[in-house]
C-alpha cells in the first residue's frame, strides 16, 4: 500500500525539487500540493518540468489541507513552518526542510532568526556523527588501524514522527569536517568556511541580487562577519560530533550556477596529528555511507558531478606549512542539501531502504 504524501512550498525551488524525486519513488503517492500566492494553478504552471504530475493542483497551504496524509513534507520559509505543524496529527510523518524546527537553543534562534521559537525536532542529517562516549576515545583513534564506527544521527530518526532538514550550507560544511572533530584530530574552536553557492539556495523569490544580469559573470560575498543565520546550525552539529567549543568563520559567496555548494573548511590540526591519521579518519566516517564519498587522495569534488544527485563529494589534504587540514566538499543545494536529505531520513523515519528513490549519479554535461 502506498504512502500518501502532501507537499507545502509546491511552487517553490525546495517543492519542486521534493515533488521530483517524489515522483520516481516507488512507495509514495503525492496526493496534495500546496502553495500561497499560486494555489489555484496547475503544478506544472510554476513546475513545468514535472510532467508525471500534471494532473495536480495547487491548492491553499493550510493545515486543514495537509491533514490526512500518512506524510507531510513543508518546504516553507522561514517562520512559517512551526504554527502549520502544530496543527498536524501526532501520528502523521511531518518533515520540515525550513529552519523552523532545526536549532536545540532558543538563545540562538532568537539572535539569528527571531520570533517565536517552534522546539528542536529529530535532526535530518544521517551521516551526523555523533560523539564517542568514552574519553580518551581521540587518542586511541590516532593510535590504532583498525578503527570500529561509531554512531550516526540516522538511529534517532528511526520510528520519528517530526524531522528538521538541516540547512544546505550546514551539510556542506558539516560532513566536510566532522571526521576530523570527531576523531580529536582538529582543533574546532579555529575553523574557517567559505562557501561558493548558487542563487537557488536562496529559494524562488523576486530580487535585484539573484537577476541573472547581476550576477553572470560575477561573485560576491555576503552575509560576512559571522552573520550567516546557518552559523548556529554549524556550531551545534560540531558539538554533537564532539566538540567542546566551536568556533568557526563562515563566508558564503554567491556565484553564477543555478544548484550548487562547494564548500572549503579548513581546521587547524592537533599536536601531532599526521596526514595519514587524517586520511584514516575521513575514510573510517565514510567507509560505509550510501551517499558521501571520500575521493582518492589527491582529488577534489565538483559541483558539476552532483547535480541532482543526493550525493556528497569529499576530498581531503593537509596543508603542512599551515598545519591546517582543508576538506573540500560539494553537493546540490536542493538535491543532498534539501529535498534528497529530507526523503533520505523519511525513509529511515518510516522503515524503507535509506536509499530508496534517491540517486548517487549527477546530471551531465
Amino acid at each position: 500500500m502506498s504512502v500518501s504524501v502532501a507537499v507545502a512550498g509546491a511552487s517553490g525551488y525546495a517543492g519542486g525539487e521534493l515533488l521530483r524525486i517524489l515522483a520516481a519513488h516507488p512507495e509514495f503517492d503525492v496526493r496534495t500540493v500546496t502553495a500561497f500566492s499560486n494555489a489555484g494553478q496547475p503544478l506544472v504552471a510554476t513546475q513545468p518540468h514535472l510532467r508525471s504530475l500534471a494532473h495536480l493542483t495547487l491548492v491553499e497551504t493550510t493545515a486543514e489541507q495537509l491533514r490526512g496524509h500518512d506524510v507531510v513534507f513543508l518546504a516553507l520559509p522561514h517562520g512559517q513552518s512551526g504554527a502549520i505543524a502544530a496543527e498536524l496529527d501526532d501520528d502523521t510523518l511531518v518533515v520540515d526542510c525550513g529552519a523552523d524546527h532545526r536549532l536545540t537553543d532558543e538563545r540562538a534562534w532568537a539572535a539569528f532568526y527571531g520570533g517565536e521559537h517552534h522546539g528542536a525536532w529529530t535532526y535530518g542529517l544521517p551521516e551526523l556523527l555523533h560523539a564517542a562516549p568514552a574519553p580518551g576515545a581521540a587518542d586511541e583513534w590516532r593510535d590504532v588501524d583498525d578503527i570500529q564506527p561509531r554512531g550516526t544521527q540516522r538511529t534517532e530518526l528511526v520510528g520519528t514522527k517530526r524531522i528538521a532538514v538541516p540547512g544546505c550550507n550546514v551539510t556542506a560544511v558539516t560532513l566536510g569536517i566532522q571526521p576530523g572533530v570527531h576523531a580529536g584530530l582538529v582543533e574546532a574552536d579555529d575553523l574557517v568556511a567559505v562557501l561558493s553557492v548558487g542563487p537557488s539556495g536562496a529559494g524562488k523569490k523576486l530580487a535585484t541580487t539573484y537577476l541573472a544580469s547581476e550576477i553572470m559573470g560575477s561573485a560576491s560575498a555576503y552575509a560576512v562577519g559571522g552573520s550567516h543565520r546557518h552559523v548556529p546550525e554549524i556550531q551545534q552539529n560540531l558539538r554533537v560530533a564532539g566538540a567542546a567549543d566551536v568556533r568557526i568563520s563562515f563566508t558564503p559567496v554567491l556565484v553564477p550556477m543555478s544548484r550548487g555548494i562547494l564548500a572549503t573548511t579548513t581546521a587547524r590540526l592537533a599536536p601531532g596529528v599526521t596526514a595519514r591519521d587524517v586520511r584514516l579518519a575521513w575514510e573510517q566516517a565514510y567507509a560505509d555511507e550510501p551517499f558521501v564519498h571520500l575521493l582518492p587522495e589527491g582529488e577534489f569534488p565538483r559541483t558539476a558531478d552532483t547535480v541532482g544527485a543526493n550525493t556528497a563529494l569529499v576530498g581531503i589534504a593537509v596543508d603542512e606549512a599551515a598545519g591546517r587540514v582543508v576538506a573540500v566538499s560539494a553537493l546540490d543545494n536542493l538535491a543532498k542539501g534539501t529535498a534528497g536529505a529530507a526523503i533520505q531520513s523519511a525513509n529511515i523515519a518510516l522503515g524503507f531502504p535509506e536509499t530508496l528513490g534517491l540517486t548517487v549519479d549527477g546530471v551531465a554535461p
